[in-house]
């Protein structure tokens, strides 16, 4: 699944609007992992008042939601070959109107004091809020991460795509993050970190944690995992593809995953 995600974003980076490359193909796993093994979730039934809740809070990655949304079934595969076009609610960034989303998302820094409100609406429920590492420099980040601790929300989870880009360059070069696990450790929170492209690590860190107690995975990721021409590279960040890119960037995923199935 996680191979046909990243070619569904590869597709929609081929279409007329392009779309936020990097950001979405570093996702990959951690969506995969929380849609198909942690979240409680039924694509029939989208607004099931005991589902889990996700709030994309980086909601740059809307296309990688969008694939995997399509994979779990909540909306037709085809759909996606209608992203960024006139009349299609595949927007940019990812609205309500779209089944499986919770929130509409983009502008940084709020979907953790989100994940928050659905924690404290239902504490029968998990609730997850995934994060850009560049989106932790907005205060709004640190001040929920304070609310969730002091009001003891152990069914929050916080993760973090941790891929060190952000649009203007690294983000050490941007505002200092690290130590990051301490800084989490500092507020209160159980930390895990991981390596945010290995499924087995992503399931057992994404367990439920300590009762009263929020968790935060910091998963290290690559932006432009699979693709070895912009991995780790900044240029990656939001990119149209050319016919013939899209042909050469699919041919280079379909290589690699022969290989890891061999």
């Amino acid at each position: 699944m996680a191979h046909r995600v990243r070619e569904h974003i590869v597709g929609m980076c081929a279409g007329p609007e392009g779309g936020h490359l990097g950001g979405s193909m570093s996702l990959v796993e951690i969506l995969t992992v929380l849609y198909c093994d942690v979240l409680r979730i039924d694509p029939e039934h989208p607004g099931a008042p005991d589902r889990d809740v996700l709030v994309l809070s980086k909601g740059h990655g809307a296309i990688c939601l969008y694939a995997v949304l399509a994979e779990r079934g909540f909306f037709p595969v085809e759909e996606l070959a209608e992203y960024a076009r006139p009349g299609s609610r595949l927007m940019g960034h990812p609205v309500r109107a779209v089944p499986g989303v919770e929130m509409p998302t983009g502008s940084l820094g709020h979907g953790l004091a989100l994940a928050n409100g659905f924690a404290l609406a239902d504490p029968g429920r998990r609730c997850f809020a995934v994060m850009g590492d560049g989106e932790l420099q907005e205060g709004s980040v640190w001040e929920a991460a304070m609310t969730s601790v002091s009001l003891g929300l152990g069914n929050v989870t916080a993760v973090i795509d941790r891929n060190r880009l952000q649009l203007t360059g690294p983000t050490e070069d941007t505002v200092r993050l690290e130590p990051l696990a301490d800084r989490w450790r500092g507020f209160g929170w159980t930390v895990r970190e991981i390596d945010g492209h290995d499924l087995g690590a992503l399931r057992t860190a994404l367990e439920p944690g300590e009762a009263g107690r929020p968790t935060v995975v910091i998963a290290r990721t690559v932006k432009g995992r699979g693709l070895p021409s912009v991995e780790g590279r900044v240029q990656s960040h939001y990119t149209t593809l050319g016919a013939r890119q899209a042909e050469r960037a699919l041919a280079v995923l379909r290589a690699r995953h022969r290989r890891a199935t061999a």
